[in-house]
């Protein structure tokens, strides 16, 4: 469904967006920091596609030794900006690169924390992710993934993430993970900014007036 979105120019304020992109929505998602209050994450985190990375550097704030890798140096400038700034930077580092591809971390990480990103690749980009992932994971790993359902877009919608079934997502990430739970959840965004677009129905808002849309939120692990 998705065509490749210009990830750089989205976090610079360009293109379809007018100023913030609709995800940035100024803290973790909800469902995230959920499972981060619950106790669920452990450090060192891997948050894959941190974007301008609140989930990062709530964590971090927290005590947790975190690091974000993005594909656009955009956002990645705007985290390491805002991890300085908090006075996070000894627990929150930001690398620019591909997720499908990236080095250097080989067994590291405790959690593996995916904040909609998964749907936000191309389909055939998914497999090599999940291995670069799994890579960069230590073995008894967690693995968390919020992505957003089939429907929660309209179908005639011509550019948009590519949204999955739960058999979609199970079969794809059970390649690689055990998986512990997949249930249904809810992805927040502000209302884009697009000309044309007609407001969204009341129902579909949160009490901050922002969007909430089906989605999943997986579990799993790596083998120990």
């Amino acid at each position: 469904m998705a065509d490749v979105m210009d990830w750089d120019s989205a976090y610079r304020g360009e293109g379809e967006f007018d100023g913030e992109p609709p995800w940035n929505i100024g803290e973790p998602q909800p469902e995230l920091a959920a499972l981060w209050r619950e106790g669920r994450f452990r450090s060192e985190v891997l948050d894959a596609g941190c974007g301008h990375a609140e989930l990062s550097l709530a964590l971090a704030a927290d005590g947790y030794t975190v690091t974000g890798i993005d594909i656009s140096p955009t956002a990645v400038a705007a985290a390491t900006s805002a991890a300085a700034e908090r006075g996070l930077s000894d627990r929150a580092a930001f690398v620019a690169a591909d997720i499908t591809a990236f080095t250097g971390f080989d067994g590291r990480f405790s959690t593996v924390v995916d904040s909609t990103l998964f749907h936000s690749m191309p389909v055939e980009s998914r497999d090599p992710y999940l291995q670069s992932v799994y890579r960069a994971a230590a073995p008894g790993a967690g693995y968390f993934v919020l992505v957003f359902a089939k429907g929660a877009f309209p179908p005639d919608m011509e550019q948009g993430p590519n949204e999955v079934s739960e058999l979609e997502l199970r079969e794809a990430v059970s390649r690689y993970w055990v998986i512990d739970d997949i249930r249904p959840a809810l992805i927040h965004s502000r209302v884009p900014k697009i000309p044309g677009m007609p407001p969204p129905p009341l129902e579909m808002l949160d009490e901050g007036g922002r969007m909430r849309m089906q989605a999943f939120l997986l579990s799993a692990h790596k083998p120990s």
